[in-house]
């Protein structure tokens, strides 16, 4: 339990401690200011994974569900670094806190949202979730930093091409418990691989203090700005939409299909997170897709062995010389076994996709235009640069742009202008199991999560 827990977190520690390296480095932070606010990310991501897997009252999907920072919380974060030179942190945590009270309170709203996901919709989305990480996975594969004079090395494709085929090789001849750990078991050997090409550097070790608890307002007392408000706002509902995806698309990797409540439930938990981050120097929660790859790769669906992946993150979170253990994994090599992770999560949607009847014409219509769309801002990342900061900073995340494009198109073919109770062919009849066929309503009406 402990091996595949270290490997959910071995996952996505790259993505949770990214946007505050790269905030904290434009904010111009000494490095004890960003082992602060990198302790506080792992804190508040152990805190809501924690809430997500196990839930209280209402708060929490109950899904093996791993939450962290956002990554599209970078973008709008920067450009208020840039506005406001120095003073520019207690005027994004006061923003966070509002945008997480914000998803607090509108999750029962909003997770009716999703009687609009029929596969046709969801597997296009899941799909894109893969689609879009891939060039994560590639970026990762040539060092992670394009501005290094060594990015896309031999070496940086060395490693990560031995690291991709050694969790290929233990995939195919381990047996049991050793093939459902082959990524954490890929990521040893790689890092071992790196260590003769200098790519490891245990030197940090050393610099870091033994214990660390985060205080709130470390960085000074909140402010708030309308302006700062709003652009949080934008990334917060872009996050809501990239979550009620994910939780779409693990319930189908777990067969068990999220419905509004879970939906509700999750969202909850991420505003309740991003709330609780905004006081601990922290930022806005949402999903990793990263993680629903390794649940579809190790088909080891327990919800606890990812709440105890969250209790490793607050550990490492209070021990920062025990979380830079997982930081000493190179970049090259984690992009190798993202090879796997990413298309995992792209090849569950096509697995949803096949639910759907491709044969009709519109569901095919709906399948093209908004991989389409969606994968625009994945190959061009200015494509949307003409539009305004808060149109273009929503669609900018290939996800969120193809999940509006399916959603509003399946509301354009199979919902627009028809009755209630009317037949569509958003999804294949099903058999109730008794001999009868049950047709699939426009629009159920759909209970209140709340």
């Amino acid at each position: 339990m402990a091996t595949v827990a270290l490997q959910h977190v071995a996952t996505m520690y790259a993505g949770v401690a990214a946007p505050p390296l790269i905030i904290g480095a434009a904010a111009g932070l000494a490095p004890a200011q960003l082992t602060t606010l990198l302790a506080a990310s792992l804190i508040i991501a152990g805190v809501a994974t924690l809430l997500q897997t196990l839930g209280v009252w209402r708060i929490g999907s109950r899904l093996p569900f791993v939450n962290g920072v956002s990554f599209a919380v970078v973008s709008p974060v920067l450009a208020v670094v840039e506005a406001e030179k120095g003073a520019a942190l207690p005027l994004i945590f006061g923003s966070t806190i509002v945008a997480g009270l914000f998803c607090f309170l509108l999750a029962p709203v909003f997770c009716r949202l999703v009687r609009f996901f029929p596969p046709v919709v969801s597997g296009t989305v899941i799909a894109l979730i893969g689609i879009s990480l891939l060039p994560v996975a590639g970026n990762w594969a040539q060092g992670g930093n394009p501005g290094a004079q060594d990015y896309g090395s031999l070496v940086h494709l060395g490693l990560a091409g031995f690291t991709l085929v050694a969790v290929l090789l233990f995939n195919r001849f381990l047996r049991g418990f050793l093939q459902r750990i082959s990524i954490l078991l890929g990521l040893l050997v790689g890092t071992l691989a790196a260590i003769p090409f200098g790519k490891v550097d245990l030197y940090v070790l050393g610099t870091l203090p033994v214990f660390e608890v985060p205080t709130p307002f470390a960085f000074g007392a909140p402010r708030f700005e309308v302006a700062a408000i709003i652009a949080m706002l934008v990334v917060m509902v872009v996050s809501m939409t990239e979550s009620t995806a994910d939780m779409i698309a693990l319930g189908e990797v777990v067969e068990r299909p999220a419905d509004d409540r879970t939906i509700a439930g999750g969202l909850r938990a991420d505003g309740l997170a991003t709330a609780f981050g905004g006081l601990f120097n922290g930022f806005i929660c949402s999903a990793f897709a990263q993680n629903i790859g390794l649940v579809a790769l190790t088909r080891i669906r327990s919800r606890f062995v990812v709440a105890l992946a969250g209790v490793f993150l607050v550990v490492m979170g209070l021990l920062p010389p025990v979380g830079a253990l997982v930081s000493l994994v190179p970049q090259p090599v984690l992009g190798g076994a993202g090879v796997v992770l990413f298309g995992s999560v792209a090849v569950a949607g096509l697995r949803t996709l096949a639910k759907a009847d491709l044969s009709a014409g519109s569901n095919a219509i709906i399948v093209a235009v908004s991989l389409a769309l969606g994968i625009f801002p994945i190959a061009f990342p200015d494509f949307y640069r003409s539009f305004s900061e808060q149109v273009a900073t929503a669609l900018s995340s290939g996800i969120s742009a193809g999940c509006v494009t399916a959603v509003t198109l399946n509301l354009l073919f199979h919902h627009a202008g028809r009755k209630r109770g009317a037949a569509t062919v958003s999804e294949p009849e099903e058999p109730t199991g008794h001999g009868e066929e049950k047709p699939i309503a426009a629009a159920e009406p759909v209970k209140d999560a709340s």
